[in-house]
């Protein structure tokens, strides 16, 4: 579709990802249990926001260059990979701590804590690298539009990570961030997501294209 592929896959890690316990949820999770669902939800539009810039940069940058050649496509590709390796075995490795982070935020307002949000998602360069290496891994080599490609792939990641991100304000605001402050639960996650990467990173090393 709009010449992505293993699209299901897309989204079951994009999925997975998610719901790893980061900088964006924590702070989410601090806006909902110091001020409410309002603005724990707008924490959660801002950092929407914020990825949106990244999506739009890795597929303005991206396009250009894989465009270029074969050669370059690939090159993009076995980088992106590796990177994804990495990634997976830092979260495997990663311990995981409980965080208290309601009390390290004081209240502002609803305005502040969208702009809060946007940045700390958009002059966050580990969310840039993500995308970068991530996304062209789902792009047909001979799509016809890999900026349309990308960019639908990053709706998809984008939409699925702020419906998520909308049930953590709504739920911290009731529980006061249970779930997402347990070690245990936090642990889990990064080990199955840091799994699927490491997998991911070397079936598309494996399976690429030459």
């Amino acid at each position: 579709m709009l010449g992505t592929r293993d699209l299901a896959l897309f989204i079951v890690s994009g999925l997975l990802l998610n719901l790893t316990p980061g900088p964006d949820t924590l702070y989410i999770v601090g806006r909902s249990t110091t001020q409410g669902w309002r603005a724990g939800a707008l924490a959660a539009l801002g950092i929407c926001a914020g990825i949106f810039v990244h999506v739009a940069a890795a597929a303005a940058g991206l396009s250009v260059v894989l465009a270029t050649s074969a050669k370059a496509f690939m090159l993009v590709k076995i980088a992106g990979a590796a990177y994804l390796v990495y990634v997976g075995i830092s979260l495997l490795r990663s311990p995981i701590e409980p965080e208290v982070t309601g009390a390290n935020l004081a209240p502002v307002s609803l305005r502040k804590v969208f702009v809060q949000g946007f940045f700390t998602n958009v002059l966050n360069p580990k969310v840039a690298l993500f995308f970068i290496a991530f996304l062209p891994q789902f792009v047909e080599p001979a799509a016809p539009s890999k900026a349309a490609a990308l960019l639908f792939l990053g709706a998809i990641f984008n939409l699925n990570g702020t419906l998520w991100n909308l049930f953590i304000a709504w739920s911290s605001a009731r529980i006061s961030g249970g779930l997402t402050r347990n070690a245990r639960l936090a642990r889990w996650f990064n080990r199955c997501v840091g799994g699927l990467f490491v997998v991911l990173g070397l079936k598309l090393a494996l399976s690429s294209e030459r």
